[in-house]
């Protein structure tokens, strides 16, 4: 029953969380996964790699992906679209994978209203607001009304931090690593609502 489940991990929290340093460190550890890479609007920070970090796209061709219903959702953050595409998620699943979502929590609505039966939700964050402003501070990669931007959209979402099935307060690393390690453990043994069915079906004795 619980063999070849391709299920979901969806990882909300704001900017400076922490998400990224997390996945990296439970990644030799969590078994075959998929991380769902965005498509987005904005331009790529130093270092990022289009196709790796995101698919960096413009206004027009996101527009265009949104009327072809090519998105599993999407939503615009900052002034920036953001969107995950269908095709590959759907196949990561096929094969029986974990597809972690890195979203905030309109995309996790979003997600839980499709494939609510197949996915877990963690809310990742720092312990308090002021460590969220000196992480943000300290990255330097955005200015001044860029962070403040940032911790107006973050006290907005951990008001709905009860939407989450968990929340990791990520104040030390290896710990919050840890507790993320044995959610995403806990979440491949979700099953979907078809193979309930079945087994229901066959533990009926029904042909």
């Amino acid at each position: 029953m619980y063999k070849n489940n391709g299920v979901v991990l969806v990882l909300s929290g704001p900017s400076g969380a922490g998400k990224s340093s997390l996945i990296k460190e439970i990644a030799d550890d969590i078994g075959e996964y998929y991380f769902s890479i965005s498509t987005t609007t904005r331009k790529p920070r130093d270092g990022e790699v289009d196709g790796v970090d995101y698919y960096f796209v413009s206004e027009e061709e996101f527009k265009k992906d949104i009327k072809d219903e090519y998105f599993l959702e999407y939503a615009l953050v900052h002034g920036n679209y953001y969107g995950t595409s269908i095709k590959p998620v759907k196949e990561a699943l096929s094969k029986g994978k974990l597809v972690i979502f890195d979203i905030d929590v309109q995309g996790n609505t979003a997600i839980t209203n499709r494939l609510g039966d197949i996915t877990t939700s963690v809310f990742i964050t720092p312990p308090t607001l002021s460590e969220l402003r000196k992480r943000l501070q300290n990255r330097s990669t955005d200015t001044k009304e860029v962070i403040e931007r940032r911790l107006v959209m973050a006290k907005m979402e951990i008001q709905r931090i009860s939407e989450y099935d968990f929340i990791v307060v990520n104040d030390d690393l290896k710990v919050a690593a840890e507790v993320l390690k044995q959610i995403a453990k806990t979440a491949r043994l979700k099953v979907p609502i078809n193979k309930i069915n079945d087994f229901v079906h066959k533990w009926e004795d029904k042909e």
